[in-house]
């Protein structure tokens, strides 16, 4: 099953450029692959931590985009 990926340019510093490739080389990656791993593995951990934060929303009686969460009452 083919998949499709779309191809973008990315610019990056030679000091970037360098770092990434010899990171991607410790783990025996193409340096294309090795910035999807990282990508891939922010964003799980981002929405992680959203759907946690959720969860924690919930059980206090309010969710994100509340009102009373975003303007608190003063004391």
């Amino acid at each position: 099953m083919a998949t499709t990926k779309r191809v973008f340019t990315l610019r990056l510093s030679d000091e970037v450029f360098d770092k990434i490739g010899k990171l991607a080389s410790e783990e025996h990656r193409s340096m294309t692959n090795y910035i999807e791993f990282v990508l891939l593995n922010h964003i799980r951990e981002k929405e992680q931590i959203l759907e946690n934060g959720k969860r924690r929303s919930e059980k206090h009686g309010f969710s994100f985009g509340d009102p009373r969460r975003e303007n608190p009452a003063p004391p």
